[in-house]
């Protein structure tokens, strides 16, 4: 495959984002999954395949940076949910239509976001306080990033509804996407998606995903905590109505 700078740059793009992401303003990297698959447009599902070494490199960035606020007793609430979410979600993918799938993650999204501001504006915290909420954001998660990158929106609601700080959101999200993408590399590898082409673009892009977590890392410093929490939910919003319309 031959990498000229048009399709480099996509590739670029979206390392950029996923660094800015780990690191400063999660949900920022909405559009690299489209970026991404712009490089691979032979076959886009190399995409995927390719998408998850960026995303490591960042996650890696993430725990140097924000290790020391993870808050592991909300990793702990979610981790067997996840884990048992992910199974199903290997199961059908590939073999139900990925569309529905997607749509279905993006209603989700959408649902639970509208029941986190309605419990916010009554003054109740209905959601966050549920006994049932860790275990379905957990079971919801694993399934979307097993069908398709999902779990991001999911996990910022889940967050920011139980009243983590931004350092804490972030040391708390860089430790649980680690540990999952890490799970994902012999099953994408065993699925032929990891392969001698999209690491060769991997290793030219690092650089710009080192870059890209930098400047995140300086830009969280001045996002004030309000801000921070209303950014990430009209992030995770928009990944939800992506989900759906697209």
């Amino acid at each position: 495959m031959d990498w000229n700078g048009v399709r480099l740059a996509w590739g670029a793009a979206a390392a950029l984002l996923v660094g800015f992401s780990k690191t400063g303003v999660p949900g920022a990297a909405i559009p690299a999954v489209a970026l991404m698959a712009e490089a691979f447009r032979s076959d886009t599902r190399l995409s995927v395949g390719a998408m998850l070494p960026v995303l490591l490199v960042g996650d890696a960035f993430a725990i140097l940076f924000y290790r020391r606020h993870a808050q592991w007793n909300r990793l702990g609430e979610l981790a067997p949910f996840v884990a048992l979410g992910m199974v199903p979600g290997y199961i059908v993918l590939g073999t139900v239509d990925s569309d529905a799938l997607r749509m279905l993650l993006g209603m989700i999204v959408l649902v639970l976001l509208g029941l986190h501001l309605l419990s916010r504006r009554w003054g109740t915290d209905f959601l966050a306080n549920h006994s049932g909420f860790g275990p379905a954001a957990g079971l919801v998660a694993g399934f979307g990033t097993a069908v398709g990158n999902a779990a991001g929106p999911v996990m910022s609601i889940y967050l920011v509804s139980r009243k983590l700080d931004k350092h804490q959101f972030m040391g708390t999200a860089a430790w649980f996407f680690a540990i999952v993408n890490l799970s994902k590399v012999p099953v994408f590898g065993g699925m032929g998606l990891i392969t001698t082409e999209t690491l060769r673009l991997d290793g030219l892009v690092v650089p710009v995903v080192v870059a890209g977590a930098f400047l995140g890392a300086a830009v969280l410093k001045r996002i004030p905590q309000l801000a921070f929490d209303v950014l990430v939910l009209l992030l995770a919003g928009a990944a939800g109505l992506r989900l759906v319309l697209t």
